[in-house]
């Protein structure tokens, strides 16, 4: 339950229109109707307002709205069916590819992972998974660096996206890091799953996914400088690789059974087997008292919202994500809200433009409770 407390000093107190904007924003869970209390609390934080103005009819009786107004308006709502933001995205299948090294330096590998008919087609991406065979350190080096504390013989294991752009520059994003024991060796795995959502967001033809994967060491002082340079793994064609070059592993979940289904059919009943779909949901402004003289477009809109359920993946590949919750029926994409509303301003009423974010559910999609929401990829 929300509290805006009214006592508190002016300095501290939280706006009403806060207010209004977190009581809205409470009880709206993913995928569900959308509310009079949200289109309400978003308008109010939007305008900056504590509560609806009240105006008269003989206040916007005479109103006219001005052909740049419409114009703005107008524009907005073409935006709007193309700006959406994305949301969770997930996957539950196995697939496993090998890579290779196209740099093997003490302290930098650069791996390239061919990647074109790697996802099957109608399928998301739940997880990507980075394996690297950490080799173990031969004795002899290990006794030059005896007498370093547990953290100075530590080095951290940074994974990057590499983008090769048009004009031939580049540009990594950070992916994972971890740190690793010089004392061990084996499989040592990475989470690159956003890696792999950014080449998606590639325009064709895409380039092949290219990983850079840094040591470094993770304790300055004269007795740490070098310890990192221990830590190697396993490349392609190296005497004794053999099974140990680098992996990438692919989980993805076929849309075709556990996905949702797109709009939900007006001819049959909601139930708890329905598939999760999208179904219609009007939110008539006009009839509203508080949208009275206020909202002067649109007089309603249909909202729409996620119903249905979502097929469970089976038992053993859910064991493999314990961090990740059942699959629930979400709003995946949303677009906003353009309202004209009518502005008493210095004795005057005027028209505004105001644009409501994520008003109308446009994609509903199943997803698993703790997945991360892929970050866009920028130029």
């Amino acid at each position: 339950m929300l509290l805006c407390f009214t006592f508190l000093p002016s300095s501290s107190m939280w706006p009403l229109w806060l207010c209004w904007a977190l009581w809205a924003l409470s009880l709206a869970g993913p995928g569900t109707a959308l509310t009079e209390g949200q289109v309400l609390g978003s308008l109010l934080q939007q305008l900056h307002l504590s509560q609806a103005p009240v105006l008269d009819k003989s206040d916007v009786g005479e109103l006219a709205i001005p052909a740049h107004v419409r114009a703005q308006y107008v524009a907005l709502l073409q935006r709007s069916h193309g700006d959406r933001s994305r949301g969770k995205r997930f996957s539950q299948n196995f697939r496993e590819v090998a890579s290779r090294f196209l740099v093997s330096e003490a302290d930098t590998h650069l791996l390239v992972f061919s990647m074109e008919q790697r996802l099957p087609p109608n399928s998301e991406l739940v997880q990507a998974v980075l394996r690297l065979f950490q080799e173990p350190v031969p004795k002899a080096a290990l006794r030059r660096h005896e007498g370093l504390s547990p953290r100075s013989a530590q080095a951290r294991v940074t994974v990057e996206w590499l983008r090769v752009r048009d004009d031939g520059s580049n540009r990594t994003s950070l992916i994972d890091s971890r740190l690793v024991s010089l004392h061990d060796s084996g499989w040592k795995a990475f989470d690159v799953t956003e890696a792999v959502n950014f080449w998606q967001q590639l325009s064709r033809p895409r380039q092949p996914l290219l990983l850079q994967v840094s040591v470094q060491r993770e304790q300055l002082g004269p007795r740490a400088s070098g310890a990192h340079r221990l830590v190697r793994f396993a490349a392609q064609g190296a005497p004794g690789a053999g099974h140990g070059e680098p992996q990438l592993e692919l989980h993805t979940l076929d849309l075709t059974r556990y996905g949702a289904q797109g709009n939900c059919d007006p001819e049959a009943p909601v139930t708890e087997g329905t598939r999760c779909c999208r179904q219609e949901t009007y939110i008539d402004l006009q009839g509203l008292e508080w949208a009275q003289n206020w909202v002067l477009e649109p007089p309603g809109f249909l909202a729409y919202e996620c119903v249905g359920s979502c097929l469970q993946p089976p038992e053993p590949l859910t064991f493999k994500w314990p961090f990740l919750g059942p699959r629930q029926c979400i709003a995946s994409e949303m677009a906003s809200l353009p309202v004209i509303v009518s502005v008493k301003e210095g004795g005057r009423t005027r028209a505004r433009v105001v644009s409501l974010p994520d008003m109308r559910v446009q994609k509903c999609s199943c997803a698993s409770d703790g997945a991360l929401v892929p970050r866009r990829l920028e130029p």
